[in-house]
């Protein structure tokens, strides 16, 4: 058999060979913040207002931002994140000495399969039970803009009412359900979360890298939210060897309104924003 021929049987014969498939990213699962050190935290970055540092508990919380396209950082790895608000799961105080473990929350899900393929979904997710992506799906992609809004019923207690908009689509999910919160945090993050294998293997997330995150227009109990420098959370990893701390993902300074800010991952430095979100 001439070298050309048998070439082209073994080309025949590996395209008939099964070809594998790619693994889909694992189930995620959001968490309370893990805290690190005062502004530091292994999962969480964005802003985080506090009871005993506003004065005030938080029975309304909302955001608009815009989606940012996912890249796998690692090749051969499945990563995720999610940006997100939520009520509850932060600190207390500004030095986050005091935790809170109840979290109603909702945002958009951005991830990659091992192969590098994109996932993007909006889900909510009430703190013990799982994260729910929205039912029916509502549509999403990079560089939409969102806006998510939480709000607790003026007329009936731990009623609440999960609302997130694809304002470029056009397209609402709307949901509400029963949850008995501490009404004591409130956030504006992204994460990465913990991830649950087909095999039932939890791990956390690696953190792909995501394009800046611009959050703009938040509130908190329909006013303002005000953000101030010292709200900022960074998320970081340590090296549990020589305990060096390394950056993830940080916020930047609030902007010239303080409704408003970029978080920005695997950057040296994040920049406040110039404008608004459009």
């Amino acid at each position: 058999m001439g070298r050309r021929r048998w070439l082209l049987v073994l080309a025949l014969t590996f395209a008939l060979l099964p070809q594998p498939t790619p693994r889909p990213a694992a189930r995620a699962t959001a968490r309370p913040i893990v805290v690190v050190a005062a502004n530091q935290s292994s999962n969480w970055s964005g802003y985080m207002q506090g009871r005993l540092e506003k004065g005030i508990s938080f029975h309304a919380i909302a955001a608009d931002w815009i989606v940012p396209k996912v890249k796998q950082r690692n090749a051969g790895e499945a990563e995720t994140s999610l940006s997100w608000i939520g009520i509850g799961g932060g600190c207390l105080d500004a030095g986050c000495t005091i935790g809170d473990d109840t979290l109603i929350q909702a945002g958009i899900g951005h991830e990659v399969n091992d192969a590098g393929d994109p996932d993007y979904y909006a889900w909510w997710e009430i703190i013990p039970l799982p994260l729910q992506r929205t039912d029916p799906p509502l549509p999403v992609r990079a560089g939409d803009r969102v806006h998510v809004a939480i709000v607790e019923s003026a007329t009936t207690p731990e009623l609440w009412t999960i609302t997130i908009a694809n304002l470029t689509l056009g397209q609402t999910f709307t949901h509400t359900l029963m949850y008995p919160s501490s009404f004591a945090t409130a956030e504006w993050v992204i994460e990465r979360p913990v991830t649950i294998s087909e095999t039932g293997s939890v791990q956390v997330s690696p953190m792909p890298d995501l394009a800046v995150v611009h959050f703009d227009g938040a509130s908190a109990n329909g006013a303002p939210a005000n953000f101030v420098a010292s709200e900022r959370i960074e998320m970081v990893d340590i090296e549990l060897v020589d305990f060096t701390v390394s950056r993830v993902a940080m916020p930047s300074l609030p902007d010239r309104e303080a409704d408003g800010f970029k978080d920005c991952t695997y950057r040296k430095t994040c920049p406040v924003p110039g404008n608004d979100v459009k």
